[in-house]
This record gives structure tokens, sequence and C-alpha cells, in this order.
């Protein structure tokens, strides 16, 4: 499955150099991706045949591409290529290998299709096990001392090429516990950096609710909210790379995200509303395995 995933990602890369990628090219000049990002990120492009990844690939049998996750087949119809008509992007593994693809559609009339399609968990790739971008990271963390989770591969994207290397995301799924782990390998405390929109706070309180029980002494979590309405690349593109590691810098603690969380969500004109507050607070609190640190929480 590794020599699959290997050829269809060197396919998929000289389709993109090729006149079918126009429009690809034509989106990732648009982004501002140089040369070098798109070369560094395996960018490729995958065409809009049903049956022209299993005619680039017949070297390899049907249910070899079906198990790795780039062909579809159901029940007694002819298979056919997952990914049609979309930049291709490698998701790989902690050694740098091709274990599974992402892929952005770049027909905006396609109103059925989802903006972006991942694979399916296989052999090779289980998503709440994986973190995008993770053995580019993980040497970059040792330089920073610092992890920054964001939300999605293209966010990653935009912060490498604005000299951000540090960066790695959850592949469509909210942080696991397993990628929580993952990421205190690396660092005491990861920053989570999330959209300044209404979806990525609730982003942001999902991923809490998952470190809480996991807590232990020196490990946590900090939080970063955008400014409302921008995404990494947005806040890049406006004021620079520097107004981003700004806002890096300015990560809250766990601790003060839940507690500013939980003191806006209601208002506390009563001593009932106080209560309420104090009840929704302690019921984060009785989720903290770690006896002193619920204690001290």
């Amino acid at each position: 499955l590794h020599d699959v995933m290997a050829a269809a990602q060197a396919w998929f890369v000289e389709r993109l150099a090729s006149d079918e990628g126009a429009k690809a090219r034509g989106y990732l000049a648009s982004r501002g991706f140089d040369a070098h990002t798109m070369q560094r990120f395996g960018f490729g492009y995958a065409p809009e045949g049903r049956q022209a990844l299993k005619e680039a690939l017949k070297q390899f049998p049907e249910a070899m591409l079906v198990e790795a996750g780039l062909r579809i087949a159901v029940d007694d119809k002819e298979p056919y290529d997952r990914f049609r008509g979309r930049l291709m992007l490698p998701i790989e593994d902690a050694r740098g290998r091709a274990i599974a693809f992402g892929g952005r559609i770049l027909d905006s009339g396609k109103t059925d299709a989802p903006k972006y399609l991942n694979s399916p968990d296989t052999p090779l790739f289980d998503k709440g096990r994986t973190l995008y971008n993770l053995h580019r990271a993980g040497p970059a963390s040792r330089q920073t001392g610092r992890v920054v989770v964001v939300e999605g591969y293209m966010d990653v994207i935009a912060l490498a090429a604005a000299g951000i290397a540090d960066a790695v995301a959850p592949l469509g799924t909210a942080l696991t516990e397993r990628q929580i782990e993952m990421l205190w390998r690396l660092v005491e405390t990861p920053i989570l950096c999330f959209d300044g929109d209404a979806a990525g706070q609730r982003a942001a309180m999902r991923a809490i609710a998952r470190a809480l029980p996991l807590l232990r002494p020196a490990h946590s979590l900090r939080i970063v909210r955008l400014p409302a309405g921008l995404d990494p690349d947005d806040l890049i593109k406006r004021e620079g790379p520097q107004a981003m590691e700004a806002v890096l810098a300015g990560a809250k603690t766990l601790l003060d995200t839940l507690w500013e969380h939980e003191r806006d969500a209601q208002p506390l004109a009563t001593p009932e509303d106080k209560a309420g507050l104090k009840a929704r607070l302690m019921a984060h609190v009785d989720t903290i395995a770690d006896q002193d640190i619920k204690a001290l929480y």
C-alpha cells in the first residue's frame, strides 16, 4: 500500500505540472504559495475522469487501489476514482510517507460536493491518530520550543509559507485524546489556534473538554483566539507574519480560557446566575483526573 500511495502521489504531482493542472496552479498562485512551498508540501492535481487514476496506476490491482482509499467500490457498479478535479495534498506519517490524501475542490459551481475531501481510514491511515505536518513540525518545535495546532492543512501551509514551521492540524475531526498525547511528546503546552468565529470557539471548547481529564503536572494547553472572522492566512495577508507571532505570544492558559468562556456565556446579574456559573465551572473541574490539578483548579 505504501508503494500504491507513493505512485499516486508522483502521478498527482505530474498532473499538476501538466496542461490539466492549470486551474489548480492558478488557485495556488492566488493563495501566494511559491514554487518552494508547492514542492515542499507535495501539491498535486487529480484530473476529472472517473477512471484516470486507475489507468495511470494499472500496475496495481484494483483491490489495492480501493484498499488504499484511492478508488470507491459500491456494490456491483464499476469502481471509480475518489478524487476528481481536485487540488491534492499528501497526508504523511511520522516518517514522511504518504498515507492518505486531502483534496480541495476547484470548481466552486459544484455546490453538492464537499470543499475538502480526505481519504477514508485505511490500513495505513487512522485520522484520529494522525496530525498533518507532524514530521516537519516536530524537528521545528525543538528549535522554537512550541507546537501550534491550527484548524486545517491549508492553515499549516500558509503559516509555513510565512516562516512559521512548527504548526500541525487534525484531519477534519476534533482533537482526539491520542492527538493531545502526541503533542505532549513534543512540548508540554501546545498552543491551539482556532479561527475567530463561532465554529472556532466551539472547537476550542471541545478540545478543552477532551484535555481536562488528561491533564497532568506541567502538561496543559494554551489557547489563542484569532481576531473575529479571521483565519491564520487572512491575518498574515493583512498584517504580516509578525502579527501572527504576536497573537501566538499572547496565548491564554487553559484555565483562563475556560473561565472567560463560562463567565461570558450567560448574564451574572443575580445570585442564581452566579451559582449557575459556579456549577458550570465545577462540572468542568470534576472531569480532571489528576487530584492535585483538580484541587488547584
